[in-house]
């Protein structure tokens, strides 16, 4: 019998024994379905612990799922929240984990700089605006890093014997490894926790000795990548972050 874990808007997760089905909305993409089986799949090739992943079913109501392992522990978001004085502990194992996958790479993923482009066009932002994000896109290091696209304490799962265990690939591309810092950044700010947002942002430039103006200058490029999403309640946040020349 499966019992419900989580819960989105457009997908729900459950345990069924040893196994994990992240079941989506009859109206979900099917291919957006397919590549984040495909990415997670890539993802565990390189090593890093993720849940592994056993097949996309279609189930007895028509919806799809993917079929992973089931992993066992709370999400540092969980315990940052349990254990407050830990706070800064956690925050460190979260940006060690963070640069560990840095140090990897998945050649067959898609490229960081190609979603990036897509989804400024898709931002809605007036053409000046996009053309000025398309160049300074254009100007930024071609990297082949891992990045995670949405990593945030909520998407870390730490088991009982202390190993970190990485979810929810569905962003997931090769790229710059500051763009993905950016991004999880950007992250804490929409989620009003500024305190965390910049901490987070100090420590990590300090521990991958990165300076934190290259890490900014990616800034109005992801902002513009989230505004793609239509999400009305974070526009106006997010043009004003999408502004070229704030960063500049």
């Amino acid at each position: 019998m499966m019992n419900e874990i989580a819960k989105r808007s457009n997908k729900n997760v459950y345990r069924d024994g040893d196994l994990c089905y992240k079941v989506f909305a009859a109206d979900y993409k099917k291919s957006d379905i397919f590549n984040e089986a495909l990415n997670q799949a890539r993802v565990e090739e390189t090593g890093l612990f993720v849940p592994k992943i056993h097949e996309v079913k279609r189930l007895d109501d028509g919806r799809l799922a993917i079929v992973m392992d089931y992993v066992e522990g709370k999400s540092l978001a969980a315990l940052i929240e349990e254990n407050p004085a830990k706070r800064d502990k956690y925050l460190q194992r979260f940006i060690d984990i963070q640069l560990s996958m840095h140090a990897l790479t998945a050649p067959e993923l898609n490229k960081q700089r190609d979603k990036f482009m897509r989804k400024i066009d898709l931002s809605g932002l007036e053409a000046t605006t996009r053309y000025e994000l398309h160049m300074r896109l254009d100007g930024m290091p071609k990297h082949k890093k891992l990045c995670h696209g949405d990593f945030n304490p909520s998407n870390v799962i730490i088991t009982a014997d202390d190993r970190a265990c990485v979810i929810d690939w569905s962003h997931a591309t090769i790229g710059n490894a500051s763009a993905d810092t950016a991004r999880t950044y950007l992250l804490f700010k929409l989620a009003n926790d500024d305190n965390t947002a910049e901490q987070y942002m100090t420590l990590f430039c300090k521990r991958s000795d990165t300076a934190r103006q290259y890490v900014e200058h990616w800034l109005p490029i992801v902002a513009a990548s989230q505004m793609a999403k239509g999400k009305p309640e974070e526009r106006n946040f997010l043009s004003m972050w999408a502004d070229v020349c704030q960063y500049d």
